[in-house]
Formats: C-alpha cells, sequence, structure tokens
C-alpha cells in the first residue's frame, strides 16, 4: 500500500498525504507546500509517507 501512495505523493503529492492520514493539519501544509512549488510538496509527501 505505500508504494501505491508513494506513486501518487509524486503524481498529486496532497492525494499521498490525504490518503496516509486524511484531512488534517499535514494535509493543509502540503496542500499550500505544493500551491508554493511542486517539488517541496512532493518531498513533503514522500517524508509524511515514509515517516508514519
Amino acid at each position: 500500500m505505500d508504494i501505491l501512495r508513494l506513486i501518487c505523493a509524486i503524481f498529486l503529492p496532497p492525494l499521498g498525504v490525504f490518503l496516509q492520514v486524511g484531512l488534517g493539519r499535514d494535509f493543509w501544509i502540503n496542500v499550500l507546500l505544493t500551491l508554493l512549488g511542486y517539488i517541496p510538496g512532493i518531498v513533503h509527501a514522500v517524508w509524511i509517507i515514509l515517516s508514519k
């Protein structure tokens, strides 16, 4: 299941975070990071998925 989340995190970072933690603080931080730059959103999403 983590492979699916990582693939989602690469293409749609907020979706990968949503699948991991739901609509919490980390999701909204990831949305903001993705809007500011795609790469920071990906890095944050992968970090959230691998750390939990």
